[in-house]
Order: C-alpha cells, then sequence, then structure tokens
C-alpha cells in the first residue's frame, strides 16, 4: 500500500513540477552564466522550491480548516487547475500559471533568479501546492505521510540534475524531443486531474458513488 502510494505521490509531483519543462527558462534566465553560476543557480532553485513544497504539505490541513475550506472543493479546483496546466503541456507551451515569459527576461539579470522566477512559480506553483495538499490528505498513515516528503525529496533532486545537464540534453533531444517528453507527461498529469475533479465531485455527492 504504502509502495503504491508513494508511486502515486512521486509521478503526481514529478508531472505537475515537469523538470523538462524547465529547462527552456532555465536556460534563458541563466544565458551568460559560467556551468558554476548555473548550478548554483539551480541548487538555490530547487532548494526553495523544494521547502516551500514539504511547508505545503505540513500546514496545508491546518490552512483550510482555518478558511473552512472542505476537500472536495480543493479536489475540484485543484484538479481542474492541473488540468489547464496539462492542456498547456499538450500542446508544448510553458504553463501562464508559472509565470509569463515577461516575468522570466525581466529577472534574467538578477540575484534573486533562483527564487523568483525559477522556484516560484515555475517549479512550485499553484498547481504542485494544491497537489500536496490532496496527497497529504490522502495519506492515511505515517509512512504513507512519509512517502509524500520522501516524493517531494526525489523531485527536486530529478529537476536539479536536469537543470545542471539543461543545455546537454537540449542538444541530445532538440526541441522537438523535448516537445514529445512535455506531452507524454501533458497526457499522464491530465488523466491525473480528471481523477482529482471526479473524486471531488464524489465526495461532494456522496450519492455520486
Amino acid at each position: 500500500m504504502v509502495n503504491s502510494f508513494f508511486f502515486i505521490a512521486f509521478t503526481t509531483l514529478i508531472t505537475i513540477v515537469n523538470p523538462i519543462g524547465a529547462i527552456a527558462p532555465f536556460i534563458a534566465v541563466t544565458h551568460g552564466y559560467t556551468r558554476r553560476q548555473q548550478r548554483r543557480l539551480a541548487q538555490k532553485a530547487v532548494f526553495v522550491a523544494g521547502a516551500a513544497l514539504v511547508a505545503c504539505a505540513a500546514v496545508g490541513s491546518v490552512v483550510f480548516k482555518f478558511y473552512g475550506i472542505t476537500l472536495p472543493a480543493v479536489k475540484v479546483a485543484g484538479g481542474i487547475l492541473v488540468l489547464l496546466v496539462s492542456i498547456d503541456m499538450l500542446h508544448a507551451k510553458e504553463s501562464r500559471t508559472k509565470g509569463t515569459q515577461e516575468e522570466t527576461q525581466e529577472a534574467a539579470d538578477k540575484e534573486s533568479a533562483g527564487i523568483f522566477p525559477l522556484a516560484i512559480p515555475l517549479l512550485t506553483g499553484p498547481g504542485s501546492i494544491l497537489s500536496t495538499f490532496m496527497l497529504m490528505d490522502q495519506a492515511d498513515s505515517v509512512a504513507s505521510q512519509l512517502s509524500v516528503y520522501l516524493s517531494i525529496a526525489l523531485v527536486m533532486a530529478t529537476t536539479f540534475v536536469v537543470l545542471t545537464q539543461a543545455h546537454h540534453l537540449t542538444r541530445l533531444l532538440g526541441q522537438t524531443g523535448l516537445n514529445v517528453l512535455s506531452r507524454l507527461m501533458g497526457l499522464v498529469l491530465a488523466s491525473i486531474a480528471m481523477q482529482f475533479i471526479l473524486d471531488g465531485i464524489k465526495g461532494a455527492l456522496p450519492g455520486l458513488g
């Protein structure tokens, strides 16, 4: 059970974070940087993004209870948001929920680029935050909760490797190859989003279950 939940958590987060989709913005932001500077910026970005998701996993339920937000509402809202992200991925476009091209260009020469726009909202955007909330709610044991935290750590480690090898991956796969991978991840993410929505509707209207 724990292994299957870990698989669900990891696949959900790796597709919504979408390290492949972060390659082009990362290259744009780090244009003119040395390899060492790029590595340092990638390290900063994944650390901040990972810390944000861990914080969301730890306090998400408290926030929702404080505002009186029900889980079905979160699932439907999160599912719709994740579905919008997946549609952009299916069209091999960067989702506007993860920032705009103008914001990326504006931050290109700033020291804070590792935080904005790379860490937030590119890697940790509304979709990944809501997905983390929902995964933690579905975790029915301490082991399952630890699986979510482990998934966050592995997703960020994978993202760090992808970003530090961004130029090599671009030359190896080409833009077409990157687009194909993005579309495949988008298809998986669309399925996950629809499941979120269906679960939310069933939770709000138990008779449908």
